[in-house]
């Protein structure tokens, strides 16, 4: 079971998903075992589509940090 610390939530409105790397993203295609800080740099939260940058550790450093926030954009 992963710690705390390790499950990160998406910060935007209406969103809250949490990748646990226990259990992945399914709809990203990243297995079960990978870290937050390994995920990809074009990984974007499946719910809403925000960055890693909206995303913040549940406990521990950065849990309370404003990392500014980027969403998708219409084109």
């Amino acid at each position: 079971m992963a710690a705390p610390e390790e499950i990160y939530q998406c910060q935007t409105v209406n969103c809250g998903y949490m990748y646990n790397p226990d259990k992945g993203d399914r709809k990203g295609k990243i297995p079960a075992g990978v870290k937050f800080e390994d995920l990809p740099e074009d990984w974007r939260c499946p719910i809403c589509g925000g960055t890693k940058r909206c995303f913040r550790p549940l406990v521990g450093p950065g849990s309370t940090k404003d990392a500014g926030c980027e969403l998708p954009t219409r084109d």
